[in-house]
């Protein structure tokens, strides 16, 4: 007769086998990271790329952006408010000192002048109207004052008359004493007239000063509005080529705004960009490297703007070589700021192979096989990584991706 199995010693066997299970599979996968790491990969050598490890230099980079512009422009202004009437010149020509680029109408200009003019005339004849009822206020002022002074010296005889009458007994104290009277209040009437004429002086001096000053400030408005005019023939005060003119025909312009710009083509300055993320690395004087193509211009750091736009900071950049024939105007071009640099150190050319971190594997080309090695990685910059340790100079290294073979020690390198 069948015994029954009991629900507990199913549930033991159910437990034991999904043990063994998980073991087995266990042992599978280790068996096969294990058969990985020792069976030798195979890799034909058309599909990698490779750097040979060599001594130089290198120099740890911060990318950016740049734009090319001339070193010197001149922007032109309107000096006043005017119409253009006529463009002489289109953006591309070549210009010299003292050509015509812009004809304004100034009409409205030098109807002001001329009215500025006027009043400085009117002014000028005004001062010399005020003279001459200053001087005539004067001399009646010193005539008033001679007579002063012949009445006193009339009554100054009268005293002296009137004392010799007394001791004579011809005359009276009363008589003495009334002379002497009339003598002081002539002298106290001369004394104020003498105060008078010099209060009067002052006074000429302060308001003819004052006219001066009047007249001298309309003379230099009008010497001003006389250089707006003449700046109003708007021409070219350098060489170079224009990269813009306004052509707008007839529109009104006011002053201070633009209406051409004049760019000296025989040297050129770069203006960087970069996330503000590295403005702690950037300051004025860091070296730079702009590269064009394939070639590669250095220069240094000159200005760094302190507003932030958008997460971006501005630079410009000098070039060692500014009149170099790669640059023209508005060019965009790759900028490396160098942040260090290392000399006499063992580098291989950059490359896929390389992610990043400090300690890396890579695989070295020995023979007809690729051998992986853990290396310490230095400086590294677009063209080139610094390497540490691990290799020699002469070592041949595989620079493309081999994230495939990660596992691998070695790979076979077949032709």
């Amino acid at each position: 007769m069948d015994k029954e199995i009991t629900l507990e010693v199913t549930s033991q066997k159910r437990k034991k086998g999904a043990v063994i299970a998980t073991i087995t599979i266990a042992v599978l996968v280790s068996a096969v990271f294990a058969l990985r790491g020792f069976i030798k990969s195979s890799i034909k050598r058309s599909e990698i790329t490779t750097a040979v490890v060599e001594t130089g230099n290198i120099e740890n980079t911060l990318n950016a952006t740049g734009e090319v512009l001339p070193e010197f422009e001149e922007i032109i202004t309107s000096p006043i408010n005017a119409s253009i009437q006529k463009a002489l010149m289109d953006a591309g020509n070549k210009v010299k000192p003292g050509q015509s680029l812009l004809t304004l109408d100034r009409s409205a200009t030098q109807t002001e002048y001329d009215k500025l003019n006027f009043t400085l005339e009117s002014k000028h004849n005004e001062i010399s109207k005020l003279k001459l009822d200053l001087g005539k206020s004067f001399y009646d002022i010193q005539s008033n004052n001679d007579i002063k002074q012949l009445r006193i010296s009339s009554l100054a005889d009268a005293v002296e008359n009137a004392k010799r009458l007394y001791k004579a007994g011809g005359g009276t104290r009363e008589g003495i004493e009334q002379a002497e009277l009339n003598l002081k209040v002539a002298q106290l009437e001369k004394k104020q007239l003498e105060n008078e004429i010099k209060n009067k002086q002052q006074t000429m001096q302060i308001e003819i000063k004052e006219a001066g000053i009047a007249a001298d400030i309309q003379e230099s408005d009008l010497k001003a509005l006389k250089r707006k005019l003449d700046l109003a023939n708007v021409v070219a005060t350098r060489a170079g080529v224009i990269t813009y003119v306004n052509k707008n025909i007839g529109a009104n312009i006011h002053e201070g705004e633009t209406l051409a710009r004049i760019a000296d083509l025989g040297s050129f300055k770069v203006q960087g960009s970069i996330s503000d993320n590295s403005m702690d690395q950037l300051h004025s004087g860091i070296p730079v490297i702009v590269r064009i193509n394939d070639v590669q211009l250095r220069g240094h750091v000159t200005n760094v703007s302190p507003s932030v736009q958008n997460s971006i900071i501005s630079f410009d950049i000098q070039l060692d070589d500014r009149a170099n024939k790669l640059l023209r105007p508005n060019l965009k071009v790759d900028v490396f700021l160098v942040t260090a640099a290392h000399s006499k150190i063992m580098r291989v050319a950059n490359g896929p192979a390389f992610k990043g971190p400090t300690v890396q594997d890579i695989f070295v080309i020995n023979g007809g096989k690729a051998e992986r090695r853990t290396v310490h990685i230095g400086l590294t910059n677009f063209d080139y990584v610094e390497i540490q340790d691990g290799v020699k100079p002469g070592d041949v290294v595989i620079t493309s991706d081999m994230t495939e073979y990660k596992n691998s020690k070695e790979v076979v390198v077949n032709n």
